[in-house]
């Protein structure tokens, strides 16, 4: 009877309700919350890296921008009315050449500094190191052979342009920003050799 007497009274005990939104809430997982230490990764690599390769992401970009500036001053020079001699650049082969070479330049540039940028954010490397060495050592070549041939080039066809036409001082002005790329691609030569010579003799 005592048995019986429990269990009836565990029977009747009334159940504890449960509120819907507490159900809901309980159900629902959290979004996790990001670490503020995974945005210093990056800062971080970069610190663990030689100080060569933060140089060397400095003068890629300093060559992306004058190699730009380079051919967008020849691209946005106007046309002057009245002008006895053509003022535009595809009028000039010289120019054309200087234009053509900035270009090939700045888009050279874009593919370094985003392949120096990808390593040090990816953990990894987009292309093996030592065949970046020796892609670098040659295309840095190649880059600085054709900036001072369209600056040779651009000073030449200065004195050949009539002194009215409006092209002149972009020609001027892509001239000397054409000059200070290659004493950028210079300096990422002797890095690329540098880096190049430490891979070879160690």
């Amino acid at each position: 009877m005592k048995q019986e007497g429990e269990m009836f009274v565990v029977a009747c005990r009334p159940m504890a309700a449960v509120s819907p939104v507490s159900a809901n809430s309980q159900s629902q997982q959290p979004f996790p919350t990001p670490s503020p230490f995974s945005f210093s990764d990056a800062s971080a690599r970069l610190s663990t890296r030689p100080p060569v390769y933060l140089s060397n992401l400095i003068l890629r970009f300093l060559a992306l921008v004058f190699s730009f500036v380079s051919a967008l001053s020849l691209a946005a020079s106007s046309s002057k009315k009245g002008s006895p001699r053509p003022s535009s650049f595809a009028d000039y082969s010289e120019l054309l050449y200087c234009f053509i070479a900035s270009v090939l330049v700045f888009v050279y540039s874009a593919f370094q500094l985003f392949k120096g940028i990808w390593d040090i954010a990816q953990r990894g490397i987009l292309i093996s190191d030592m065949f970046s060495d020796y892609m670098s050592f040659i295309l840095d070549q190649v880059a600085g052979y054709l900036l001072i041939s369209s600056s040779s080039v651009a000073i030449v066809s200065i004195q050949q342009i009539d002194k009215t036409a409006s092209i002149l001082k972009a020609v001027i002005i892509s001239a000397i920003v054409s000059f200070v790329t290659f004493l950028v691609i210079v300096i990422c030569t002797l890095l690329s050799g540098y880096k190049l010579c430490k891979r070879i003799i160690w």
